[in-house]
């Protein structure tokens, strides 16, 4: 039986060491103990401590391993995917580190790795659903709307983070690259907040974040790409006030003889309020237009938590993307050394359609509608 590391044992790496240990020999990798306590005594799953900040532990660890799950903060991704790849292992990886995936690439085709990245639900099965289409159409433009949140609105940020909060934060500052009429635009993140209604789930408003990633590079023939992050109405003009008064900085300031960086003092008291209950009901909502000159494609995904697993929506659209991608790897069924950016997975209609009814079958269901452009 093949052998897989999942490197983090949070809510999604859970979700996905579960649904791979169906198939394969799973070994969860974390250091907080709780954790992996958990995975042991609620899942029968194998457990590792390790220091994942540790490139060197990180290569001890996945020594010998058929494939490597990378779901660590995304501070963390890039060292961690380097050491991986250093120890000669195919990865699927869902940290969305803010650093150049491609700095890696060379190092991958050395070692005869294949390591996808990005490949959660956005960043991921959207750039997978453009990356099919684009090989079989002319693609005047490309959108990508994405949230994920609670359902029940609590004041004041009416929000909570179904994955790594430090990571929210990233979007929230990072500035957003889009492509307007060929060329790539950067635009403040939370900017051009815009109002939009979405079926099952009301009004939620839309703003700029850097999310076409990859994209910007691979698919630079698409002269139209852009993605927005939605929220509750409100939520953005709030972040927009906190980042703008500099509670997000990163440079230090001295408070009574100390010196603090403001952004480690805002996570402090904001991811108490944002962490996301074992049982909270939550929702993931997406929709990606796919346009050409003729014909338009929308994929629109609307996700719940799972009462009966307990598994957050976030962690299935995410996780199971990622799952999906993995097996296709330990199958041989997808075979590209060096970095592989989720488009270029969904460049093949078996695997294209593979991922749909892989996660069809885990209850995560696209609708698409073709329309006239």
């Amino acid at each position: 039986m093949k052998k897989i590391a999942v490197l983090g044992a949070g809510m999604v790496g859970r979700a996905m060491a579960i649904d791979l240990a169906k198939d394969y020999d799973v070994v969860s990798v974390d250091l907080d103990t709780e954790a992996l306590s958990r995975m042991r005594r609620d899942h029968g799953i194998a457990t590792r401590q390790a220091d994942l900040s540790d490139p060197q532990q990180v290569k001890k660890t996945v020594a010998g391993m058929d494939l490597v799950v990378g779901a660590v903060p995304g501070f963390l991704g890039f060292r961690v995917l380097e050491a991986v790849i250093e120890a000669g292992v195919h990865a699927v990886d869902i940290s969305f580190f803010n650093e150049n995936p491609f700095d890696l690439d060379e190092l991958a085709r050395t070692n005869g790795v294949t390591a996808v990245m990005d490949i959660g639900v956005a960043p991921g099965m959207d750039n997978i659903i453009l990356g099919y289409h684009l090989e079989r159409m002319e693609v005047n433009r490309f959108e990508c709307l994405v949230g994920g949140l609670p359902r029940e609105r609590r004041w004041p940020y009416e929000y909570k983070a179904p994955f790594s909060p430090i990571d929210v934060l990233e979007e929230y500052t990072r500035p957003a690259r889009i492509v307007v009429g060929g060329q790539v635009v950067v635009k403040p993140a939370l900017s051009e907040i815009e109002p939009l209604d979405f079926e099952g789930v009301g009004t939620l408003e839309a703003f700029n974040s850097d999310g076409l990633r990859s994209l910007v590079q691979t698919c630079s023939k698409v002269p139209n790409m852009i993605e927005r992050t939605l929220r509750y109405p409100g939520h953005a003009t709030l972040m927009r006030a906190l980042r703008e008064t500099g509670f997000f900085s990163k440079e230090p300031i001295e408070i009574r003889g100390q010196s603090i960086r403001p952004l480690d003092l805002s996570a402090r008291l904001l991811f108490p309020m944002w962490k996301l209950g074992e049982q909270e009901e939550e929702f993931t909502v997406m929709r990606v237009t796919v346009e050409g000159p003729a014909r338009a494609y929308t994929y629109d995904l609307l996700d719940r938590y799972d009462a009966a697993t307990q598994t957050s929506s976030m962690a299935r659209t995410t996780g199971y993307t990622a799952t999906g991608a993995a097996r296709l790897v330990l199958e041989g069924r997808y075979k590209h050394a060096g970095i592989s950016p989720p488009e270029y997975l969904g460049k093949s209609e078996e695997n294209f359609r593979f991922l749909l009814a892989h996660l069809a079958a885990r209850g995560v269901h696209y609708r698409v509608r073709e329309t006239k452009a």
